[in-house]
């Protein structure tokens, strides 16, 4: 097992508290916990995102998408899980109506384009998988686990105003103006094992206590685990809530019957 390198990210749409167990440096609002990818695992990226505001409107593109443009990473696709989240609180994946690229260009130009989104009351528990090429937002008021491509590159189509670069052009080369597909976000109980996704670049489950046996086999291979509750240990390190890490194998790896954990590997 091999836990990976933790790092606090500050952000000014950040927050200054934190949900257990992570705590924010005095002065700091903390916007993302990202843990680096590990040289046996360097394709996917998990991150911890706390939000206090809105996040712009933004686009990935896919691996092909992103060659097309010249771009030295590989694209991103990426799911949400919502760990906490405030009354009221949203995120924003795909649009209410089939939109064109000139009607996507006006609408973020004239920041109508927050009025054209989808947004999706959240709670505790809601999962979203995110395809390339969705257009996407985060509220204000969240706290989520994000899996991803391990990729840097997004391209902000509006930002409420604020002086970042925007990213138009390229933007709108790969944003889909359609409505997010049903089949990609659903709501967990947490009270039971549940498949999160089973796409190109990587297989996610949200288990509930003990692996399954066919957990177990799913897993015996080079996997991410990450504990929303509980411990788990090889013997020699132990892993808490707030930590994700590298195993060669979940054989390897004792749970807790009384903790809760997303487990991931490449597909």
């Amino acid at each position: 097992m091999t836990l990976l390198t933790k790092r606090m990210v500050e952000k000014p749409w950040g927050k200054d508290v934190l949900p257990a167990p992570f705590v924010a440096p005095a002065g700091q609002r903390i916007g993302e916990v990202w843990f680096e990818p590990t040289p046996e695992m360097p394709s996917i990226l998990v991150k911890y995102i706390f939000t206090s505001e809105k996040l712009s409107v933004q686009v990935h593109p896919s691996d092909a998408q992103a060659a097309s443009l010249g771009e030295t990473n590989g694209g991103k696709e990426e799911c949400w899980l919502v760990i906490d989240a405030e009354p009221g609180a949203t995120l924003g994946v795909g649009f209410k109506q089939s939109l064109d690229s000139g009607a996507m260009r006006q609408a973020a130009l004239d920041g109508s384009i927050e009025e054209l989104i989808e947004w999706y009351p959240v709670k505790r528990g809601d999962f979203f998988y995110i395809p390339a090429g969705t257009v996407h937002a985060i509220g204000a008021g969240i706290s989520l686990i994000e899996v991803q491509q391990t990729s840097d590159i997004t391209y902000r189509l509006f930002d409420y105003g604020r002086p970042r670069e925007l990213h138009l052009a390229a933007g709108l080369s790969v944003a889909w103006g359609e409505p997010h597909d049903p089949a990609l976000r659903f709501a967990l109980s947490l009270d039971e094992t549940v498949e999160l996704a089973r796409k190109t670049y990587f297989v996610a489950h949200f288990v509930k206590g003990l692996p399954s046996p066919a957990i177990i086999a799913e897993y015996d291979r080079p996997c991410l685990i990450i504990p929303l509750s509980g411990r788990i240990t090889d013997g020699k390190e132990e892993w808490l809530a707030g930590d994700c890490g590298w195993a060669g194998t979940i054989r390897a790896v004792t749970f807790d019957p009384a903790g809760d954990w997303v487990i991931v590997h490449p597909a």
